[in-house]
């Protein structure tokens, strides 16, 4: 449908929290609506402007407004994301980020855009509502699941606080899966929904508030993979749920020279290697480390492993068993250091992928390359990613923990051993699954379709009266 009018173009604000995880997926959807002639405004620290500024593919029509977030006592000065502080302080800039208020309305008032998307700032909703003529979008960058689990469940903490683990991982009435969901030893993680996150409101809070309020939802997601769980949030919450796409930003050719990675890689058969990537924010704890490293040992197949320092050493390198160089040697590379993961898992060597499961790499592992795939997740949400992975789509293996959510080393070795063994039933059906999943999502056109049918939503929403 062509938009050649100038009426049709939108004006959109973006103010996503301030974490990585959500101001990057939030640049790449800014990205795909510019590429379509809209207007967005990116309300973000001067920081992490610095960082995104390489992200903004449309300088023309992506503008972003520099916040300055203001100090609260106890957190490091200049604090300005959650990269800057440790988790126990992501409550305090949470109330840092509750505190841009006033200068959030008076930039709204004198922009008047069509949009607000927003995602933490629960306070969004009321206060477009009192400037009147904008719609607020909840866009919310984690999996339809999480949502659904979390969101959907009694705000009382006194109920929590008696429940059984068995009553507190029972999913929700009218709950779409009976797979995609926690085991008993894992309901502890439920707790964080109860703990302060900014003055004066929960986590459960501060985000249920926000998908009550909107004007409507959108996730960072299609129909195809997890529709069931976008359509029970619909019906809980009474409102449009809108599909982005996964939105997953081009591939760029990135060189493997650093590191050596290049050469490294080149030594190994086709599809003999083990990549293991945690994420920036993840931090095993020694023993969790040391069994990672053992576990990649057993397999016996060569491994490149990125990671950072367990918990209460300075160093990778310190951490390392004993004797455990000597005997990997050349087999082994441990890096604690930023590298082009999507190059690695594209690399003709590569032939698994050993995830966290955060979403972003879900996606880029499901769309753009060949791996077998080994889930091993940490927080609450990769979690429900990975048993999506699992359960229904059927593209991985999640490795077993104990009663007490911690893996070993034979329990990696034996995932590992499950997908790449060429004789192994699971993993053939794994890789058959995989690249079904892998063709539809790079299949011409699906993605656009995603966003042109977005942005086509976005102006039936206009349309309707608030």
């Amino acid at each position: 449908m062509g938009e050649s009018t100038e009426e049709s173009k939108l004006e959109i604000v973006m103010f996503p929290w301030l974490a990585y995880g959500h101001l990057i997926p939030y640049m790449n959807l800014s990205n795909e609506i510019a590429k379509r002639g809209h207007k967005i405004s990116i309300l973000l620290p001067k920081n992490a402007e610095i960082r995104l500024q390489k992200l903004n593919l449309y300088p023309n029509l992506i503008k972003f407004h520099k916040l300055t977030i203001p100090h609260v006592d106890g957190l490091p000065y200049g604090a300005e994301t959650t990269a800057d502080v440790h988790r126990s302080l992501e409550s305090l800039l949470a109330t840092a980020f509750d505190e841009l208020y006033d200068e959030i309305k008076s930039f709204l008032q004198n922009l008047k855009p069509h949009f607000v998307f927003f995602d933490f700032a629960y306070w969004i909703p009321d206060l477009a509502l009192e400037i009147g003529g904008i719609k607020t979008l909840f866009y919310r960058v984690v999996c339809p699941a999480v949502s659904s689990v979390t969101s959907i469940r009694s705000p009382d903490k006194a109920i929590f606080m008696a429940s059984t683990a068995a009553e507190l991982v029972k999913p929700p009435p009218g709950y779409p899966s009976t797979t995609v969901v926690l085991r008993e030893c894992e309901a502890k993680l439920l707790s964080f929904l109860f703990h302060e996150y900014g003055k004066g409101v929960t986590f459960y809070e501060r985000v249920k508030k926000g998908m009550t309020r909107c004007d409507a939802i959108a996730m960072k997601t299609c129909r195809e993979i997890e529709g069931n769980f976008c359509d029970y949030i619909s019906t809980q919450f009474e409102k449009p749920v809108l599909y982005t796409g996964p939105v997953i930003s081009e591939p760029k050719k990135e060189p493997l020279e650093e590191h050596g990675l290049s050469n490294w890689l080149e030594k190994f058969k086709p599809g003999s290697v083990v990549f293991c990537a945690f994420g920036s924010q993840l931090i095993l704890e020694k023993k969790q480390f040391e069994e990672l490293v053992l576990g990649f040992e057993l397999t016996e197949l060569p491994f490149l492993l990125v990671v950072k320092p367990p918990q209460g050493t300075n160093s990778v390198e310190e951490a390392l068993p004993e004797g455990f160089k000597e005997r990997v040697q050349e087999r082994g590379l441990i890096l604690d250091c930023w590298v082009p993961q999507l190059e690695i898992l594209r690399h003709k060597s590569v032939g698994c992928f050993v995830t966290h499961c955060g979403y972003g790499s879900m996606w880029e592992s499901l769309a753009l390359c060949d791996c077998q795939l080994v889930l091993l997740p940490r927080p609450i949400d990769h979690i429900f990613n990975a048993r999506l992975m699992e359960k229904q789509l059927k593209v991985g293996v999640e490795v077993e923990k104990d009663e007490n959510d911690l893996f070993t080393k034979e329990n990696l070795c034996k995932a590992v051993k499950c997908v790449m063994d060429k004789d192994s039933q699971i993993g053939c059906l794994m890789k058959e699954n995989h690249k079904k999943w892998k063709e539809l999502l790079s299949s011409p056109g699906f993605m656009s379709n995603y966003i042109d049918n977005f942005i086509q939503d976005l102006h039936a929403l206009l349309v309707e009266k608030t």
